[in-house]
This record gives structure tokens, C-alpha cells and sequence, in this order.
């Protein structure tokens, strides 16, 4: 399979991967040949790549780093609870009701377990999927990459419930933002700006007295927008005060939000690309060593994406190295002239440290 942007898909071509609805179910299956129709259509939800059949690639298989049972499970309760918050005439008796946390717990159990069942994974690109609202799917994201991190560092099961539920319930405050301010494409204006970066402080309150949340969770949301050097809000803290877990899903907010598309900018940016920007950032709004440690878990140049190489050749991406997450395996596929090879090849970068990677999607 190869990793395409979605305007470089035609009709006739199929899907190599299963694109998921906002429940987590399977709305168009691989194999499913793509139409004008059907492109426009994924262009216009938000869907920046497309995993498309290519025979020269055709071995590549992305394994899921949760089961689709966890991630379906997961998808039905934050768009059910979600749902509800935003539209509650009555939020703080349905808030303070004693399941509205449980179902939660539960999700992150799940997950803790499916991740360690797999503790080498890697931080893929999110799936490929359609919702009528970003918050949902990000909430998750930011969970899942969030206890991907705490396994890797060896927190306990309280630690990694902890920083899981904040993680998941780290934007619930947005619950409470009109929606034509969530959804609006242009810049916004002073009030509407007061009231977007009101919503760490609204989840605060909503999850502090919730019995089945710990306050450290809930600390979470209030904290996830302040930096080590006091440039976030909405208190300006700065250091050790911005707790640990609040830092790294700062980090880990900001880097999903920048892989997935957003109405106000026309495409998602690539892992690499993202790692770029926190690194801008990193020893002075982020710690430093946390994003190396995540840079590190992260897969930079995801399975199936075109690149170009230092000695002009280009292929795809067919492996990753858990250990040197910059320098996968890539498939030649195009000589240094632009020919398609005869037989492709494939050159590990871990081992032959003089290429590089310096251009990807160029060749068609």
C-alpha cells in the first residue's frame, strides 16, 4: 500500500485500509475502488491521506495498535457523552451524576490493556476516519498517544488511569463553546478568542467534583494549554507547576492537532513535519526531553509514504526502526534518472547513515 495525499487519488484506484465512521465502524472497506464522487466527498470531511493498493507494496500491513473492539467502544462513548454535554439544559446535575466517569474508566482499562499487549508500538498516524466533529476523534488520539507514552515510561495502572482520563477529558471544556466559534474557518476575533481559551477552566470545573475522576485529571484540562515558560494560559504558570501529566498532553494536544485537518487550515500536517514545529518550542513552552522521548515513539515517516532519497532514488516507506524512528526502511521503486526500477530494493537508513530522506511524495 502506499500513503498518498488526497489529491493525488484518481478514480479507479482502491483502498488499501478501512476508513472508519465517527462510531469507529468500517464506513468504506479496502478493497472499495475510489470514484470522483467519493473522493470529493472524503476531501470535503477533512481527509488529507488516503492508504491506496499498490502491488509493489502490497506485503506492507499497519497493525493496529488498539483492537478495532476497544477503538469502536471508545468512539460510541465520547460521541454519546459529548453529545449529551453539549447539549444538556442542564449541565451540572447531569455532570455531577455518578456514571458519568465510569464508562470512561472502563475505555481506558481497555486500552492500558491492548497497549501492553504491544509495549514496542509506535505512534502511527491517527485512523483514517469521518466525524461530525473533530473533538471527538482528537479526544482519543490524545488519550491513546498519551498512555503509549505512560507504558513506555513504566507508570502503574493508577498513574496511567490518571493521565488517561485527563488525556481523554482534556478538551471536555469545549463542550461548553458555541459551535459556530469551534467551527469557525477564519480568524477569530477578541471575544470569540476570550471564550475559545475559556474551555481549560470550564473542564476544570466540570470534572473536579466528579467522583469518578481524580482531581489530578481534572488538573489536566485546567493546565494543558500552559507552557514551562509561562507564554500559556490561562493562568501563565510556568516550570514544575505545570504538572508532568499536563505537560505531556500539551505536547501530545498540540502534536494532533497539528496531523489532522482543522477548519481553518486546508491540510494536516505529516508526522516529520509536526516534530518539526514542537521541537521549534522544545526548552522553552515543552520540556525538552519529553519530546525527545516522544519524538522517539513516534513513526516520523509512516508505513506506505513516498519518499525521495540523497541519492535521488524514491520509493515508500515499508518498515519502521523502533530505535531510530527518522530512519525507516524504504523500498526503491525509482532509480536517480526517474525510471522505475526493474527489480526495487530496499535500503534500511539505520544502516547506511550517509542517506537520507529529503523530499517526500515525489513521484507518481
Amino acid at each position: 500500500m502506499r500513503l498518498i495525499p488526497i489529491g493525488a487519488c484518481m478514480p479507479g484506484m482502491r483502498l488499501a485500509k478501512n476508513i472508519h465512521n465517527e462510531e469507529g465502524l468500517v464506513l468504506l472497506a479496502e478493497r472499495v475502488e475510489l470514484t470522483e464522487a467519493i473522493i470529493r466527498k472524503l476531501g470535503l470531511h477533512g481527509v488529507s491521506f488516503l492508504y491506496i493498493e499498490d502491488k509493489r507494496t502490497e506485503d506492507i500491513v499497519i497493525a493496529d495498535v488498539i483492537r478495532a473492539e476497544t477503538r469502536q467502544r471508545a468512539m460510541k462513548e465520547i460521541r454519546t457523552e459529548f453529545r449529551r454535554l453539549m447539549t444538556d439544559a442542564m449541565p451540572r446535575k447531569a455532570i455531577n451524576a455518578p456514571f458519568f466517569g465510569k464508562a470512561f474508566k472502563q475505555i481506558i482499562s481497555m486500552i492500558v490493556d491492548d497497549l501492553k499487549d504491544n509495549e514496542n508500538a509506535m505512534i502511527l498516524l491517527a485512523e483514517i476516519s469521518i466525524t461530525d466533529h473533530y473533538l471527538y476523534q482528537h479526544s482519543l488520539s490524545v488519550c491513546l498517544y498519551s498512555l503509549l507514552m505512560g507504558v513506555a515510561q513504566g507508570y502503574d495502572q493508577n498513574e496511567l488511569m490518571t493521565l488517561g482520563l485527563g488525556a481523554l477529558l482534556h478538551d471536555i471544556g469545549k463542550t461548553r463553546i458555541p459551535t459556530d466559534i469551534l467551527f469557525k474557518k477564519g480568524p477569530l476575533d477578541s471575544n470569540e478568542l476570550q471564550a475559545m481559551r475559556s474551555h481549560p477552566e470550564l473542564g476544570f470545573r466540570m470534572l473536579k467534583d466528579e467522583p469518578n475522576i481524580p482531581l489530578l485529571s481534572a488538573h489536566c484540562a485546567l493546565q494543558h494549554h500552559e507552557r514551562i515558560d509561562g507564554s500559556g494560559y490561562p493562568r501563565g504558570i510556568k516550570g514544575s507547576n505545570v504538572h508532568s501529566y499536563a505537560q505531556w498532553i500539551g505536547i501530545l494536544d498540540s502534536y494532533d492537532a497539528m496531523t489532522s485537518y482543522r477548519v481553518y487550515r486546508d491540510t494536516a500536517l505529516l508526522p516529520h513535519q509536526a516534530m518539526e514545529e514542537l521541537f521549534a518550542g522544545a526548552g522553552t513552552q515543552y520540556d525538552k526531553m519529553k519530546v525527545e522521548l516522544f519524538r522517539d515513539r513516534v513513526a516520523l515517516y509512516p508505513l506506505g509514504l513516498q519518499v525521495k532519497l540523497s541519492t535521488g532514488e524514491a520509493g515508500v516507506v515499508v518498515d519502521l526502526n523502533s530505535r531510530f524512528s527518522q530512519r525507516p526502511v524504504v523500498r526503491v521503486l525509482q532509480d536517480p534518472i526517474g525510471g522505475e526500477v526493474s527489480q526495487p530494493y530496499e535500503i534500511d537508513l539505520s544502516k547506511n547513515l550517509s542517506v537520507m530522506i529529503i523530499a517526500v511524495h515525489p513521484f507518481d
